[in-house]
């Protein structure tokens, strides 16, 4: 799937706030080698560096054009391109940090062990995934896929619900663990522009499905998303936009 960071960078600031709560609960206190899984444009860096100054960074990601974003802006990285389904360190890292990446992954029941196998004694798996797939801005990209003359095209890339509840990974994990601290939040994201939920969602949940597609299809599905969105997120007085935007996470500790 091809990314544009350019599209997904327009809401930097509300896409990165979960990860600096994810960021404050982990309880390591010198760890040396961190992996970021699902870098991205590399946003994270920052504040893992300043966090933790003298950790070595590896930033794991599938997508070559969030890469090269990432090597400009944060030089330092050791940025490797890789399916991060797949991807294994060559050295057991202390801390695999990830946010808002793993949704994109199936099979969480092996893939969150998988993940755990990879750490050193003591080390911690953090991780952040939206939890907004029943809410209209997310609902209404498979609906809207599964309700046009574009159906035949998308019913092959509309993906189900990818995140359980917070139950289910507690389930999960917990018997694997040292320690796990699990929760979950509801960002309530104040947007402005004409129409914002649409285009935040662009950026990430309809990506796929607007790639599998051709014009004039393409701009017909997006353009009767865009209508179905905006009648589902009336503006405010003020003229903004409410997303509110239900997200899950864990920190567990091997």
């Amino acid at each position: 799937m091809a990314w544009d960071p350019d599209i997904y960078l327009a809401f930097a600031e509300p896409r990165f706030r979960p990860a600096v709560d994810l960021l404050q609960r982990i309880t390591l206190d010198t760890p040396s080698h961190i992996v970021d899984l699902g870098c991205g444009t590399g946003n994270a860096a920052p504040l893992i560096w300043q966090r933790w100054p003298g950790a070595r960074i590896t930033g794991v990601d599938g997508s070559p054009d969030m890469l090269a974003r990432a090597r400009e802006a944060h030089p330092g990285v050791n940025w490797i391109e890789a399916d991060i389904g797949e991807w294994s360190p060559d050295e057991a890292p202390d801390l695999v940090f990830s946010n808002a990446a793993l949704h994109w992954l199936d099979d969480h029941e092996t893939l969150f062990p998988r993940l755990l196998s990879m750490l050193g004694p003591g080390g911690q798996l953090a991780v952040q995934m939206p939890r907004n797939y029943l809410e209209p801005g997310l609902a209404l990209v498979n609906e809207t896929a599964l309700d046009g003359p574009w159906r035949a095209s998308l019913t092959d890339t509309v993906r189900s619900i990818p995140v359980h509840e917070p139950a289910y990974y507690y389930r999960l994990l917990r018997p694997k663990v040292a320690a796990l601290d699990i929760w979950e939040s509801k960002f309530i994201h104040v947007l402005e522009g004409d129409n914002p939920v649409a285009d935040w969602t662009k950026g990430a949940w309809m990506s796929p499905l607007l790639a599998a597609l051709n014009d004039p299809e393409r701009s017909e599905y997006e353009a009767e998303y865009r209508r179905r969105v905006a009648l589902a997120y009336p503006k405010e007085p003020d003229g903004t936009t409410l997303f509110p935007f239900r997200r899950v996470f864990f920190v567990a500790t091997v």
